[in-house]
């Protein structure tokens, strides 16, 4: 007599019921994937290479445990730092070892040292950001965010594309006088109309830099400057314009080209007029303004400058670039996660802690790159890709598993009342 085939059986159905509890144990694990036992028969003839279709099988094997690595659900969550992956790919992140593994949990936060770490002290690795290519480049690292980092102080003062400068819209009134009166900053009769803005020199520090326009004939304006109160160009007040507009008799300007270019003197100097530059070559772009009956009115009057601020925040977007936000309501691209993906998923090593690490079995990554580009999911921020276990199919698995391992402890009693029943032959 055999007891193999049900012992067998008991040890399979064993195995089964741990991967089924190790499920619904998951169940509620970020990023966690389901697994399933894979099982074989066994045949004694198999064994020893002998031939035959009469013999009967001596049980089961379990042949292996392999992880599903079906898409889990996506839901939102209020942390910004959170990141679900929607489709193929992993995080990578580096173990104190210095060793690469992967993951599909996307719970991070900061560590006292600023890196983007997970609930396990694993730091995230991502691209250095580069503004020119407008991605991330070079070999993915460690990020590192100090959180005490400033957004940089921008005066605004370049001719440069990425520099505009101040740039001005506006519709001087072509009824308005020419005023008789000297030009003063201080004589509102003196000019017709005028308009101010905030400008910030290389430290930070607000400065108002003021536009006055005087009309000096029909359909030419001269246009002053002061900043603090001070002319422009550190002379007594009012100075020399800064510049003069002129326009067609449809109201158009004319004036070519309508932007200047201007060092303009610091006014803070007790000395008058003052030879330090403030800002050197500020640009100053008039372009789309109009000289029509219809009123004074300031279409658009921005600069490109802006004090400093402190880091406020750190978020994500679908591509997996990193952004930080300053308390000057200014963003800034520090660095791009790179995802991995492999050809044969189910040879990765599952190290716990929602973490694998690739083996022979997998390969090295076959598709490495940011989110949503070649075959690799998509980023969403905000959010983390729950279990792909289904709860009632595995509770449903495990009723069929406890009636299998019932079926086999009968197998083996019967086999026990089959060897009593020769025993108590006589």
């Amino acid at each position: 007599m055999s007891f193999q085939q049900g012992l067998s059986g008991l040890n399979a159905t064993s195995k089964s019921l741990e991967v089924i509890g190790n499920n619904i144990a998951n169940a509620n694990t970020y990023g966690a994937k389901g697994a399933r036992a894979e099982f074989a028969d066994m045949y004694a003839t198999a064994m020893n290479g002998a031939g035959g279709g009469a013999s009967a099988g001596i049980g089961v094997s379990l042949a292996s445990v392999s992880q599903q690595f079906n898409q889990g659900v996506v839901t939102t969550t209020s942390n910004p730092m959170d990141m679900a992956i929607n489709g193929r790919g992993f995080f990578e992140l580096e173990a104190s070892s210095g060793e690469t593994v992967y993951s599909r949990n996307g719970q991070f936060k900061l560590d006292r040292d600023g890196f983007v770490v997970n609930g396990q002290g694993l730091k995230l690795k991502a691209q250095a950001w580069d503004e020119a290519a407008g991605r991330g480049v070079g070999d993915a690292v460690p990020i590192q965010l100090q959180t005490g980092l400033g957004s940089p102080v921008k005066t605004g003062s370049s001719t440069t594309a990425a520099l505009a400068g101040v740039q001005m819209s506006i519709n001087l009134d072509a009824t308005k006088p020419v005023p008789t009166t000297a030009m003063s900053f201080t004589a509102p009769d003196s000019y017709n109309f005028s308009t101010s803005q905030t400008l910030y020199d290389g430290q930070g520090a607000p400065l108002t830099m003021g536009y006055y326009f005087r009309k000096t004939a029909i359909d030419t304006w001269d246009v002053y400057g002061a900043i603090n109160g001070q002319s422009w160009d550190g002379s007594a007040n009012p100075g020399a314009p800064l510049t003069s507009l002129s326009f067609a008799a449809d109201g158009t300007l004319t004036t070519s080209p309508a932007s200047i270019s201007k060092d303009i003197i610091d006014p803070r100097l007790p000395t008058v007029p003052s030879a330090t530059t403030l800002f050197t070559q500020l640009p100053i772009n008039f372009s789309g303004s109009s000289q029509y009956a219809s009123g004074f009115s300031v279409s658009k009057l921005k600069q490109d400058g802006y004090t400093s601020g402190e880091l406020t925040g750190v978020s994500f977007d679908s591509t997996g670039v990193a952004k930080a936000t300053y308390s000057n309501g200014r963003s800034t691209n520090l660095a791009q996660i790179q995802l991995a993906d492999f050809t044969n998923l189910q040879g990765l090593q599952s190290q716990g802690g929602n973490v694998w690490k690739s083996t022979y079995a997998s390969g090295d990554p076959v598709s490495t790159g940011a989110p949503g580009s070649g075959v690799l999911g998509s980023v969403q921020a905000g959010a983390l890709e729950e279990s792909n276990v289904d709860l009632t199919g595995e509770l449903v698995n495990m009723i069929t598993a406890q009636r299998l391992y019932q079926a086999n402890s009968q197998t083996i009693k019967t086999q026990d009342q089959v060897l009593q029943t020769l025993v108590n032959l006589r």
